[in-house]
């Protein structure tokens, strides 16, 4: 490698702007400006790759939607109603709050798409719930729905899926199929470790929510609960795009909370509004970035030479995957998932397709790697926002983490060795991968 060519020292520019503290979607502009600038190249072709690849893409449309769908959820009593339908089901267990954890996780990963939007917004209620009266610790009760929240972007529908969909051409619809079994099985793994802990360690029973309430609860809940059902069945229905969608699920959450339960000022949708909008900016600045950076790969040529390269080691479609695999596990320790989606992910793609490898069960793969590097220390965004909201020490966090992550890279190898668990239902439902 030339580490005087106008490539290398592009990397270097990103890298060090990185470290500087610039934003990694200003730095990938930046850094591919310079590309430009060094090769003699056009430096308007960064302006007209950044203008086609934002508004030539209808799907990307879907990530600001699903972010204000979260948002209007938080503010509304939608919250309180699934979590207090969650302890009515699970809480009567030894555990019973831990539990509700997970299980409110899995009901939220049919709303919001995203990790960061769980964490937030069901983060502080879980925590108050779990650490009264010392019930829990409150670095057990973080590290808990720190890993919880994962699942969220892995049942459909998820933001990742949809930048993933952007980057690789793949069907949204099926990326969604595909990631429930996975979800589920990552719950299962969340749900047996808490399983054995609360038998290890004690932990307290629940007074049970009496029977004869519970269809009282159900019913207070079942508008709240019906959100999944309106979103993913708009899309497998074929009556609306995954775009669509997601602005049909905003548009739920707010009739439900404004309407029905009367529980949203327009202050609090003003700000919902506002916030959705800054985290929106945000991604759509790292995503123009990566458009913009993605060309000066492209210009180099370095997919084909990564893909000549791989193949000329002679891997097998298991032996790239486990390599795969072991690379966005580490990347996940220090960068940003969406990062890795958008610069990483795409200069993989075409050596997993020259493999045969197919390209629902390689997504839903390399979003869970990425949500894992969510709750990987050293990075962990997570593990960061946990901090802050539960007031404790990270390396106390961490050490509560750990079994869970375990298990969770357990289910990780389960799904990447094991196909089918991914495929089987988007198979069911007309998939031909």
């Amino acid at each position: 490698m030339n580490f005087a060519s106008p490539f290398s020292i592009s990397v270097v520019a990103i890298t060090v702007l990185a470290f500087l503290g610039l934003p990694i979607g200003h730095s990938m502009i930046a850094g591919s400006i310079l590309y430009l600038l060094l090769a003699g190249l056009d430096m308007g072709t960064a302006a007209e790759q950044l203008l086609n690849g934002m508004y030539n893409n209808y799907i990307i449309l879907a990530v600001p939607l699903f972010i204000l769908a979260a948002e209007l959820m938080n503010i509304g009593s939608m919250t309180e109603r699934l979590l207090r339908f969650c302890d009515a089901v699970v809480g009567r267990f030894r555990g019973g709050l831990a539990y509700v954890n997970v299980v409110q996780s899995i009901i939220f990963a049919g709303m919001s798409g995203s990790a960061i939007a769980d964490a937030a917004g069901t983060g502080k209620m879980m925590q108050m719930m779990m650490t009264k009266d010392g019930k829990y610790t409150p670095s057990y009760a973080a590290a808990l729905t720190a890993v919880t929240s994962v699942i969220g972007p892995i049942i459909p529908p998820s933001i990742p899926m949809v930048i993933y969909a952007l980057v690789s051409d793949a069907s949204i619809g099926y990326l969604f199929l595909g990631g429930v079994i996975p979800g589920l099985l990552m719950a299962a793994a969340q749900m047996g470790i808490v399983a054995y802990q609360a038998q290890r360690n004690n932990f307290p029973v629940e007074t049970p929510t009496p029977l004869r309430e519970l269809p009282g609860i159900t019913w207070r809940a079942f508008p709240s609960l019906m959100m999944p059902v309106v979103l993913l069945g708009g899309i497998y229905t074929g009556a609306t795009t995954p775009t669509e969608a997601a602005a049909v699920a905003a548009a739920y959450a707010l009739v439900i909370s404004v309407v029905l339960y009367r529980s949203v000022s327009f202050a609090d949708f003003y700000q919902s509004v506002l916030a959705s909008a800054r985290t929106s900016a945000s991604i759509g600045m790292l995503i123009a970035g990566a458009l913009v950076f993605n060309y000066v790969v492209t210009v180099e040529n370095i997919p084909e030479s990564i893909k000549a390269i791989l193949i000329s080691w002679d891997l097998s479609p298991i032996g790239f995957l486990i390599l795969v695999n072991s690379l966005l596990l580490l990347l996940g320790c220090v960068l940003e998932g969406t990062t890795i989606l958008l610069v990483i992910v795409p200069v993989l793609i075409p050596t997993a397709r020259a493999l045969g490898i197919d390209m629902v069960h390689f997504g839903v793969m390399v979003v869970v790697n990425i949500m894992l590097g969510l709750v990987t220390p050293p990075y962990g965004l997570l593990l960061f926002i946990m901090t802050r909201i539960a007031e404790v020490p990270l390396r106390d966090i961490v050490r509560d983490v750990l079994p869970f992550l375990w298990a969770m890279i357990a289910s990780l190898v389960l799904i990447t060795f094991l196909p089918g668990l991914v495929l089987w239902l988007p198979r069911l439902l007309g998939y031909q991968g």
